[in-house]
């Protein structure tokens, strides 16, 4: 402790995790739902648990060496968690994103030291961005003398740092009585983390999916998806090791609407992931009242989101959707939470 009572840390890495809850008593006063602010770590996301964890363990295993270079495909979070960690463990990192990733994120990636690779077009066989960052970093990887990718899609280490921090955090807060703990997927490395500290503590506790529409996810349908950090092109192999007990699947207009009305009634700029979480558990509530305590995850900030999400012009261009309608999909959310 210094003087003033505040916590002297050696590293901003050590700043990752203990995370708050914070009720949302305005936004669902028909519930506890417990919000697991995870904007508030260092990177701005949930991604800086996994990014610290794979790099240990990549270290630690010897299949990183010291001084080495990390190539990563990233919807920009789990880049930007990279970026720094990779600065502060004195490595290097070339992060793979397509051209749905938030400037401002590829902005703070290169602040960072981060190098970027842009990826433009799908993959012409699947059709699918995410398909081609991977693509990508193969070739990269052919290119790059001792260059690792951590492969966040089937890292272990991904849903062992939400098993063991996450969901453990969550947990202990609440006294392990929860009855849902609800958060959006990309990976499946929260959700499958959630679901292995439930398991493991034969908690009562049902795991919900957000998934977008237009993901593979979950016997989900491919698509396309224009907001990036949620869902997938494909199945991941970790999701292979997830059921959750039920999947809702949102709209990227269920996306904003949830996003701006988090933002209005709690006070809370959150990313689109969050946004969908928002919009799919007051439909959950509403339709199941024995959920009375419930948990869910603010996935990131809504900063890099500024031009996107709470952009009006942006909206109408890209998802065709008018602002007054938004305003009238927030209303409905309002009633719903309130019959």
């Amino acid at each position: 402790m210094n003087d003033s009572g505040g916590i002297i840390l050696d590293d901003v890495s050590a700043a990752v995790g203990a995370t708050p809850l914070v009720r949302l008593s305005r936004l669902f006063p028909r519930a506890e739902v417990l919000a697991k602010i995870e904007s508030m770590n260092p990177g701005g996301s949930t991604k800086d648990r996994p990014a610290g964890a794979m790099l240990d363990a990549a270290l630690a295993s010897g299949e990183l060496r010291p001084g080495g270079t990390v190539v990563e495909s990233s919807s920009g979070n789990l880049g930007l968690a990279l970026a720094r960690g990779c600065t502060v463990r004195g490595l290097d990192f070339v992060c793979v994103v397509d051209v749905r990733a938030n400037k401002a994120t590829v902005a703070a990636i290169k602040a960072l030291g981060g190098r970027i690779e842009m990826v433009a077009e799908p993959d012409p066989e699947t059709g699918d961005l995410l398909t081609a960052r991977l693509l990508r970093v193969e070739r990269l990887l052919e290119e790059l003398p001792g260059a690792v990718n951590l492969y966040q899609y089937g890292n272990p280490a991904n849903p062992a740092a939400h098993r063991d921090g996450t969901m453990r955090e969550i947990a202990e807060a609440a006294g392990h009585r929860l009855d849902a703990v609800v958060a959006a997927c990309s990976t499946t490395g929260t959700i499958g983390g959630c679901a292995a500290y439930i398991a493991d503590h034969a908690m009562d506790t049902r795991v919900i999916a957000v998934d977008a529409v237009g993901s593979a996810l979950f016997g989900g349908r491919p698509g396309p998806r224009g907001l990036p950090g949620m869902g997938a092109g494909m199945v991941t192999e970790l999701s292979r090791n997830v059921t959750p007990d039920d999947v809702v699947r949102v709209t990227e207009r269920q996306c904003v609407a949830g996003a701006r009305w988090l933002a209005r009634s709690e006070g809370i700029l959150a990313g689109a992931s969050t946004g969908g979480v928002v919009h799919a558990l007051a439909g959950l509530l509403r339709e199941r009242p024995e959920l009375r305590r419930v948990a869910m995850l603010v996935h990131d900030g809504g900063t890099p989101y500024l031009d996107t999400v709470y952009d009006d012009d942006w909206v109408r261009a890209t998802l065709g959707v008018e602002p007054r309608h938004l305003e009238d999909d927030m209303r409905e959310l309002l009633e719903a939470t309130r019959d």
